[in-house]
């Protein structure tokens, strides 16, 4: 019994021993792992023995313990002596089981002759090699081993450095379907493209003919020509181009029309076009181009189309531009002439209007009824020709860039109301309605904004000969004033409505005789514009137009400044 009780203490003796040394080795382990040790002394049984690495420092052990890939060092038998916390993981063991193991119990059976030959010719040179690792739970890693020797003071070690090429092969192998995958659609691919590859040399030959052709007209025509991709780099220009501008195809190559645009004209040009890229409309510019053969400047009409696929989305643009230099010199003389008759006709007509007024007021000898009848049919014929002069001379001064004004603050509602009533007693014939809303405020010149709303209304009825019924009205419209002219007459075409406001054009129309230079729109757009507002016209041919004025309004403050507003 004493005996047994003995033996019982002795045991719990050497167990306690044995925690403590446990204890003691984890902090060692522990304390290597963290860099907190730089050598190891172990008693052999006959004598101690200091093991570390010659360039083995801190810095060094933590960097290796923060790798991703596993490091472990071995002796020439295989022992484990050093492991990283990666390669604990990789084994799903813990860290202190791993060192003191065989380094080959975690290479599976299949893959040790492999191994074994891969040791071998480590100790001898530097080598790396793809292996399979096999954890705690029997599950392959496929690695790559490089390995390294090392001189320890107790002698060479191995270094193993262990990179887990998991991810890597799944991805091989996804690869690998995916590859096959291509086989497949590569074959079906061929066999479509085998299909096709008549139709497309057939195809290929229609373009190729179809592009000589446009090549050939375009290199025959006088104007210059040119397409543009559709973020607006030129990619072709006809032979008219090299020509007349001198520049070689370099030159030219993507923003090199530049080059041969007036200063004065290049920022214009430059907004427009970018403004057409962007809206999809017709690009329409006069500019002047330079003559590479002289330097001299010459006007051109550029005007260019968006060509459009199948969706609707523009694959690129073409372009010409028409020499019209003699046109605008013609252009210049006519205006001149127009200026110069007009000034010279105004007197005459000046002098005619007083005597006919003076033939009128005589008072000696009673004038016969038929005389008055003349001296009245006469006088309407001069105001007619009156207001063409005055136009004339508004259109030359306008070309001049002398159509200069008063601005004032005017009530555009009294304005309107004035030129209703006016039109009333002019055509008595017609009905005007006049659909009074707020008061309107703007700053401008009376006379001229009067001239604009009373020449709508004359071509209100001068195109409503059967239905005689205008309306004007002044609504808000944003931040603008609009007055609206509308009527029920002939309306205008879509090409009408496009020229309408441009010099000398006339609406015509086989019905009715009409009357007129064509220049009473074109001068109301510029008072208009001077203005600072905007003119339009919404019209559907055979239901009558509506044309209107947009004048920005004045703000409270500016009103309230007005004394006679107030």
């Amino acid at each position: 019994m004493e005996q047994a009780k003995i033996t019982y203490e002795q045991l719990l003796s050497e167990n306690d021993e044995l925690r403590i040394q446990l204890e003691e080795a984890n902090d060692t382990i522990d304390a290597i792992r963290t860099g907190q040790v730089d050598a190891l002394i172990v008693n052999n049984g006959n004598n101690h023995q200091i093991f570390t690495l010659k360039t083995a420092d801190q810095t060094y052990r933590v960097f290796i313990e923060k790798m991703n890939e596993g490091a472990v060092t071995i002796n020439r038998e295989g022992i484990i002596l050093y492991s990283n916390s990666r390669f604990a993981n990789m084994v799903k063991m813990p860290l202190e089981k791993v060192i003191g193991l065989f380094f080959n119990s975690f290479i599976p059976e299949v893959s040790r002759k492999k191994f074994d030959s891969l040791m071998k010719r480590s100790w001898e040179v530097d080598c790396k090699e793809e292996i399979e690792l096999v954890n705690n739970r029997q599950q392959i890693i496929p690695c790559l081993l490089s390995c390294n020797t090392l001189e320890m003071d107790e002698g060479p070690a191995l270094s193993l450095i262990l990179t887990d090429l998991t991810i890597l092969k799944n991805a091989e192998k996804q690869l690998k379907i995916k590859n096959e995958q291509l086989a497949v659609a590569h074959s079906e691919t061929e066999k479509l493209n085998e299909e096709l590859e008549s139709i497309v040399k057939d195809r290929t030959h229609e373009l190729f003919l179809s592009r000589e052709h446009f090549k050939y007209l375009a290199n025959n025509i006088p104007q210059i020509t040119w397409t543009n991709l559709p973020d607006g780099e030129m990619n072709y220009y006809n032979q008219q181009w090299y020509s007349y501008t001198g520049l070689s195809i370099e030159e030219s190559e993507k923003w090199g029309w530049q080059k041969v645009i007036h200063h004065n004209d290049l920022e214009h040009t430059w907004d427009k076009f970018l403004s057409a890229l962007k809206s999809g409309e017709i690009f329409e510019i006069e500019n002047r181009y330079k003559r590479g053969s002289d330097g001299t400047y010459r006007w051109h009409l550029n005007r260019a189309v968006p060509l459009r696929n199948e969706q609707g989305e523009i694959v690129f643009w073409v372009g010409t531009a028409t020499d019209i230099e003699d046109q605008k010199k013609e252009m210049e003389k006519k205006d001149e002439f127009i200026g110069i008759a007009s000034h010279e006709l105004k007197t005459p007509l000046t002098s005619l209007k007083g005597y006919l007024q003076l033939i009128n007021s005589y008072k000696k000898n009673e004038l016969p009824d038929i005389i008055k009848q003349y001296i009245a049919k006469a006088n309407i014929s001069i105001n007619k020709l009156q207001h063409l002069v005055n136009d004339l001379l508004d259109v030359s001064k306008i070309q001049a860039g002398k159509l200069e004004y008063a601005f004032i603050p005017i009530n555009i509602t009294e304005l309107v109301k004035t030129c209703v009533e006016n039109a009333a007693h002019i055509y008595p014939s017609y009905t005007f309605e006049n659909l009074d809303g707020e008061e309107f405020i703007v700053k401008g010149n009376g006379e001229r904004l009067e001239q604009v709303l009373m020449n709508l209304i004359n071509n209100a009825v001068k195109y409503s000969q059967e239905n005689k019924k205008v309306i004007v009205k002044a609504c808000l419209h944003s931040n603008c004033v609009r007055v609206s002219v509308i009527d029920f007459g002939i309306g205008l075409s879509e090409d009408q409505k496009e020229r309408i406001f441009e010099r000398f054009y006339r609406v015509e129309d086989k019905k009715h005789m009409t009357s007129g230079l064509g220049m009473g729109l074109y001068i109301s757009a510029e008072i208009i514009a001077n203005h600072k507002g905007k003119i339009g016209v919404e019209s559907t041919l055979g239901k009558g137009s509506t044309f209107y004025v947009d004048l920005p309004l004045l703000e409270a403050r500016q009103i309230n400044s007005i004394p006679h507003l107030h």
